[in-house]
């Protein structure tokens, strides 16, 4: 358990300076969306620029607009050029209703570089598409670094299991 404990505090300070990566890369020069998403941590947060040459599939996820206001972020997987299949992922806007009419055939998007579960990452329209809001655009703040407090509990249940273990022997009979 101590163990453990030591290893949330690397954790914890390894978690800090990937937070720190993030925040930095809000402030870097925009990029192009980029073909290939190797080196994911690089790219998260990232101002980025690209083009969608054809709408290929659509899915909507849960999602926040500007005011924080919880419903449906409309996910577009598009064609980028070449023949080949979904090159960029785009947010292209948020609605209250995951049926909303939206007609988008493509073009150039601005945004931020966000992690995506299905894709590892996706492109935050910086603005929406015809019948949709702007999305909240991904930051660094939502990410949760709780490992100094994961680290004290692991610490906690050692001494806990210590006095435990103590008190046992004491019972006994036995002085340790």
């Amino acid at each position: 358990m101590i163990g453990l404990g030591i290893w949330q505090l690397q954790r914890a300070s390894w978690k800090e300076g990937l937070l720190a990566r993030y925040e930095s890369a809000k402030g870097l020069p925009a990029i192009d969306y980029p073909a290939e998403p190797t080196g994911v941590e690089t790219l998260l947060y990232r101002r980025a620029t690209g083009f969608c040459l054809q709408p290929v599939s659509r899915r909507t996820t849960a999602g926040r607009n500007l005011a924080g206001k919880s419903g449906w972020s409309y996910i577009v997987a598009c064609r980028t050029g070449g023949g080949e299949g979904p090159g960029m992922i785009v947010d292209i806007g948020w609605s209250e209703r995951h049926d909303a009419t939206v007609e988008w055939r493509g073009g150039a998007v601005d945004g931020v570089i966000a992690p995506d579960k299905d894709s590892l990452i996706r492109l935050v329209a910086a603005n929406s598409k015809p019948g949709l809001e702007p999305s909240l655009p991904p930051g660094p703040d939502a990410i949760a670094n709780n490992h100094l407090l994961y680290a004290a509990q692991w610490f906690l249940f050692a001494a806990l299991a210590g006095l435990i273990y103590w008190l046992a022997l004491h019972k006994r009979g036995i002085k340790p």
